[in-house]
């Protein structure tokens, strides 16, 4: 299903059952403030955290703090399907203790949903703790999972997106610190008393410095050496530099002009006579990437996309020396591993949604109209023309690419 659709969804038939039950739940004289209080032992938790796949890398240190409130065998996570590959590469939690909703088609969704669900409620999980900003969607996964704790965003002056009154533990959206602080201050709260709620009686999470590492087997390194070397048509293919293009649909606003990359790539060719340069992308993407590596129009620059699963994209960035992306997944798939990581920020600010790896170097313009997009307004922008993202010249990232490869 398209992004496009899935918000739709979610805005208007996810307002109207929020609506519904919250009716339902103040009928039921299940008032989060009057009769909830703190869940100091809870036995179980489950986090819901349906997409955005760089954002559940920066859930990591949460998931961790769950982990050790309750015990590895006892977190479990609710997810959309092709998102739980992230899951299953930073190897955090068992695999069946992560439930994987089927998003291919409207039908699909809310059959696995509440297949989902079903298997959630005969856990009788303690606690849930919904990490989306705002979505409805998981705001009603949350309630009906049947935990008796329920941590989520709220909208108590209307400075976020309606979605009912379903939590037990309501927490106000602080957009002055990092997400992965506002994630695991949400896990946190499950043993604070709602009647304190929205105020955290605790210090501020610290920014972790590091995520997992992913470690390849020799196999996997050869397999994907094998793939490099099917383009390069040698063994000498370093340096290598990829180049990631595209920003997903969510936020088509976060892409830097196609063209700079394009451009990037010949300068880097130009410079250094062993450079290779290699375009990555989803399967959807690959005609687009192929026109793009035709324009560089060089033997030693070529497409990746689509010829690579995802944990071959972590074993190719093992391999490579740096990665150029956008503000989007690769970013924080890429800092599970020891590659140079540069970062294009534009409508979003790296204060919040930044890579916490330390191989990580953060490109963006200090404009006054960026950044736009947060989760107050849902990550909507009226914006049509990105200049946050057309101010960053292929010549500054050509230095600081030069400079990282030691060109």
């Amino acid at each position: 299903m398209k992004i496009a659709t899935m918000r739709q969804v979610d805005h208007w038939f996810g307002s109207a059952i929020c609506f519904l039950l919250t009716g339902l739940r103040k009928v039921g004289n299940l008032n989060s403030v009057s009769n909830s209080t703190a869940s100091e032992n809870p036995r179980s938790i489950l986090i819901v955290k349906l997409a955005e796949q760089g954002a559940t890398v920066l859930a990591y240190k949460a998931i961790s703090r769950a982990i050790e409130m309750v015990g590895r065998e006892n977190v479990y996570f609710l997810v959309f399907g092709e998102n739980r590959f992230v899951l299953d590469a930073m190897n955090v939690l068992p695999e069946k203790n992560i439930f994987a909703i089927d998003t291919e088609n409207f039908g699909a969704l809310a059959i696995s949903a509440v297949q989902a669900l079903g298997k959630i409620r005969k856990l009788c999980i303690d606690a849930a703790v919904d990490f989306e900003f705002f979505a409805r969607g998981s705001a009603i996964l949350t309630f009906l999972s049947g935990a008796k704790t329920r941590v989520g965003l709220h909208s108590f002056a209307g400075e976020g997106p309606y979605r009912g009154d379903l939590m037990t533990h309501r927490i106000s959206y602080n957009p002055h610190i990092h997400t992965s602080q506002m994630f695991e201050s949400m896990v946190c709260a499950i043993s604070s008393p709602s009647s304190q709620l929205p105020a955290l009686n605790f210090d501020t999470p610290q920014v972790q410095s590091f995520t997992p590492a992913f470690i390849p087997s020799d196999a996997e390194l050869q397999e994907v050496r094998n793939i490099i070397q099917s383009h390069t048509r040698t063994s000498e293919y370093r340096p290598l530099v990829l180049l990631n293009a595209n920003a997903s649909d969510l936020l088509p606003l976060r892409r830097w002009p196609a063209q700079r990359y394009v451009a990037l790539a010949k300068l880097l060719i130009d410079k250094s006579p062993a450079m290779r340069v290699a375009f990555t992308g989803t399967t959807a993407e690959k005609d687009i990437v192929e026109k793009l590596v035709a324009s560089v129009a060089s033997d030693r620059c070529f497409s990746l996309a689509g010829k690579t699963t995802f944990r071959q994209l972590l074993v190719l960035y093992h391999l490579a020396d740096l990665l150029v992306t956008n503000d989007s997944g690769p970013a924080h798939f890429a800092s599970l591993t020891p590659v140079k990581i540069i970062v294009l920020f534009g409508p979003e600010t790296p204060s919040l949604f930044g890579a916490s790896s330390t191989n990580t170097s953060i490109i963006r313009k200090d404009i006054p109209c960026s950044p736009c997009v947060n989760a107050y307004n849902n990550r909507f922008s009226a914006c049509k023309n990105n200049v946050c993202m057309q101010k960053i010249t292929v010549e500054e990232i050509f230095q600081l690419v030069s400079g990282l490869c030691n060109l």
